[in-house]
């Protein structure tokens, strides 16, 4: 039986594929769970449009990713702390904190796309790698100078 498969499925195939499956899997499966329609000749002309709109979208999608990459590649963050006297910070920089001031720069940007192995808790300069959807990244660069040396 030829259907349509409506949502990606592992080791069958894309959305909007048309797939020979055994009617068993087609009626009992794929199609009672909402995952595939019956292929009719109507529905394989729809499938195609659905999957060119698809293709479209994810095409501006990655443009737009790619636009974003190139504008956050080599940014640089200052954040001022406060520091004791042997030059141990009151706070740590986290990735919820890189991300808050991403986002007053403009770009938008989540906690979870910053690639950060443990929060920074000493002053100096910081490679800061940005996880962007598509697959790009892009590297900031973070820098934390105490309140005394910003005066």
């Amino acid at each position: 039986m030829k259907v349509i498969l409506l949502k990606d499925i592992e080791k069958l195939g894309k959305k909007y594929e048309v797939k020979e499956v055994s009617d068993g899997y087609a009626r009992n499966f794929l199609i009672r769970r909402g995952l595939a329609k019956p292929a009719t000749e109507k529905l394989i002309k729809w499938a195609e449009e659905q999957r060119k709109l698809a293709e479209k979208k994810a095409q501006e999608q990655l443009k737009k990713v790619q636009k974003l990459a190139s504008k956050l590649d080599g940014q640089e963050i200052e954040f001022v702390v406060k520091v004791g006297k042997q030059e141990e910070l009151f706070e740590s920089i986290n990735q919820m904190k890189i991300a808050k001031k991403l986002k007053e720069m403009g770009f938008d940007i989540k906690k979870t796309q910053v690639e950060l192995e443990k929060p920074i808790k000493e002053l100096g300069e910081f490679p800061v790698k940005i996880n962007l959807d598509q697959g790009l990244e892009a590297e900031i660069r973070v820098i934390v100078v105490s309140e005394e040396e910003n005066e």
